[in-house]
């Protein structure tokens, strides 16, 4: 049954950020009754992320041995297994090229690590975002063939890279291709293409079309370590540490903001125990930059591990982030780490200046259905991060464009809302005439645009994703897990709730209703965030704040509107440290009045 027909909880219709709110899953309203049986909302969690009953017991604790598939379902694994085995076997320089992003950069440190455990130091190739942009350079793989390199192998670019891989192919040097972007129907010339997203994909290598390429380069080790051991490699050496690796598998997996479901979530689940150990130097170095004071938690990956790693590729050295997850010296690790915190500071103001010009024009977009932005002079290293703060502003797809000072040419980003396959679209626009490249999936894409041709890409975006967008906004609703009085706010009903995770996009946080409420304070902290403190009728309160907010609908009506009424407060529970005791806080998504 379509969650539209579920009933409103609480009658909420129209909340301050105008969405129905609905359960979940089915009616969880506790009040205070929930710790009569924690384990039972983590059950009720999973059923309503869409777990069989008679499956609950593998996702409630998920294991690679519960969710791993056979590589060798997937197309190309095993002959790309095999060509690098026998480059292994024979002594051949290998290189691996990787993209500019945190994927990019694990995919490559993975590859990297397991084929050093084998005895072979590989090369590595990151290009530089400004100069050479998104994917294989034709000239780039020649180069790396002119200066030996026999074998390369992309990590998370090459699936479109037809000409590239062209010029490589008559060079004469074999590229192994391990993406998960779309494909179109031709694939380009390569000795191997491991893609889950291949359109030639069996059924069950398609249903892990949401591993990221880190996930995709860990199946292909496992295949080329299978595929080493029936040669009789091992005999007289020790075979890799395999799980070793899942550290940078979590920490690509999630900064790519891949599906948390399934083997993805086995993935980061266990990353996080090897991340824990804290064995790896350079992640070790990264996690002591990000001013963590203990072992990381899912959304640190996303939110201070992955933006450093990433800072490099964005407005540093793109080969930052692989240099620190592959070093062996802690004091370079250290070094790079600290390189790496200064980059992301300086990210972030860049960041700011590009996001305040974007805004300014969104006020001529208010017709469109998708936002399409673009100026000369904004820096091509944080307009994705830009395209999704606009995306989360209005509610639609929205693409950022820097466009070259000089020949005018735009490099884009885009970030798409659910209900609108953005990947898909820009795909289509680059087949038209209208892009030069473009490529990316349902939720986020990148592309290269000719100024003169911006207006027509624009109105073509619109004409096509009217209708979807149109239909995503239609069914905009809050999904609740369960609500609970103020009183049920407490670090325990946290911990009941994380036992359901590791939680991210496609395993979304449990949002919990809270009231009703009267706001004892509310002011604005920091830029734009809006913090509160509620009580409820139980004579309880508690802390919360809504994040970027402050010029908001709801962010206005907390602030001005609110005083005196009651309210339903909706969002996610975070435990707040800062105390002598850890309390419980709600980071506020949503509002309505409770009378």
């Amino acid at each position: 049954m379509a969650s539209t027909a579920l009933p409103q909880v609480f009658g909420v219709s129209r909340s301050l950020t105008g969405r129905a709110w609905r359960w979940r899953g089915g009616n969880m309203d506790l009040g205070q009754g929930y710790l009569a049986d924690g384990e039972a909302i983590v059950r009720q969690i999973l059923l309503a992320r869409g777990v069989a009953a008679e499956d609950l017991q593998r996702h409630l604790s998920p294991t690679l041995r519960d969710f791993l598939p056979d590589p060798s379902e997937f197309n190309d694994m095993d002959i790309a297994a095999d060509r690098i085995a026998q480059a292994v076997l024979s002594g051949e320089r290998i290189t691996i090229y990787g993209d500019y992003d945190v994927d990019g950069a694990t995919s490559s440190a993975l590859l990297i690590r397991l084929l050093r455990d084998l005895g072979v130091e590989a090369g590595y190739y990151i290009p530089d975002r400004l100069l050479e942009g998104y994917g294989p350079s034709g000239e780039a793989l020649v180069k790396l063939a002119e200066a030996g390199s026999s074998l390369i192998v992309t990590v998370d670019c090459g699936a479109m890279a037809h000409e590239a891989l062209a010029m490589a192919s008559d060079a004469g040097v074999d590229v192994i291709v391990v993406d998960h972007h779309k494909c179109s129907p031709d694939l380009p010339r390569a000795a191997a293409l491991v893609n889950p997203n291949r359109l030639d994909e069996n059924d069950l290598a398609a249903a892990h079309g949401h591993l990221a390429a880190v996930g995709v380069a860990f199946l292909l080790a496992i295949a080329l370590v299978r595929t080493l051991r029936a040669q009789g490699f091992f005999e007289d050496r020790k075979e890799p540490d395999l799980f070793a690796l899942l550290d940078v598998v979590a920490l690509g997996t999630v900064a790519d903001v891949a599906a948390l479901h399934g083997l993805n979530r086995a993935f980061v689940a266990q990353g996080l125990k090897v991340m824990a150990r804290r064995d790896n130097i350079g992640m070790s170095a990264l996690i002591d930059a990000s001013r963590l004071k203990r072992a990381p938690v899912c959304s640190d990956l996303g939110f201070a591990l992955g933006p450093r790693i990433n800072a490099g590729g964005r407005v540093g050295e793109s080969t930052l982030g692989v240099r620190l997850l592959t070093a062996m010296d802690p004091e370079e690790a250290r070094s790079i780490a600290a390189q790496l915190s200064a980059l992301n500071d300086e990210r972030r103001a860049i960041e700011a200046e590009v996001q305040q010009a974007a805004e300014e024009q969104l006020a001529g977009q208010h017709n469109r259905a998708v936002h399409v932005l673009a100026a000369r002079g904004w820096h091509p290293g944080v307009i994705g991060i830009v395209a999704g703060r606009i995306k989360e502003k209005t509610g639609k797809p929205s693409l950022v464009i820097a466009l070259d000072k000089e020949n005018g040419e735009g490099k884009g980003s885009g970030r798409s809302i659910s209900g609108v396959d953005l990947g898909a679209a820009i795909i289509r626009a680059r087949e038209e005439g209208l892009l030069v490249k473009g490529g990316g999936h349902a939720m986020a894409a990148g592309l290269t645009v000719l100024e003169d041709k911006l207006d027509a890409f624009a109105d073509w975006l619109d004409d096509h994703l009217a209708g979807a967008v149109s239909r995503a906004g239609e069914n905009s609703e809050m999904l609740l897990d369960l609500a609970v009085a103020p009183g049920g706010l407490t670090p325990e009903l946290v911990e009941a709730l994380d036992g359901g995770g590791p939680y991210g996009v496609g395993w979304p946080g449990p949002r919990v209703a809270v009231g009703p409420v009267r706001l004892v304070k509310c002011d604005i902290v920091g830029t734009d965030h809006v913090r509160l403190i509620a009580s409820g009728d139980d004579g309880k309160s508690f802390k919360g704040i809504a994040f970027r907010s402050a010029e908001s609908d709801m962010g206005q009506a907390l602030l001005h509107a609110s005083r005196g009424r009651r309210l339903w407060l909706a969002g996610r529970v975070k435990i707040d440290d800062w105390g002598s005791r850890p309390q419980a806080e709600l980071h506020l998504e949503d509002a309505a009045f409770a009378d």
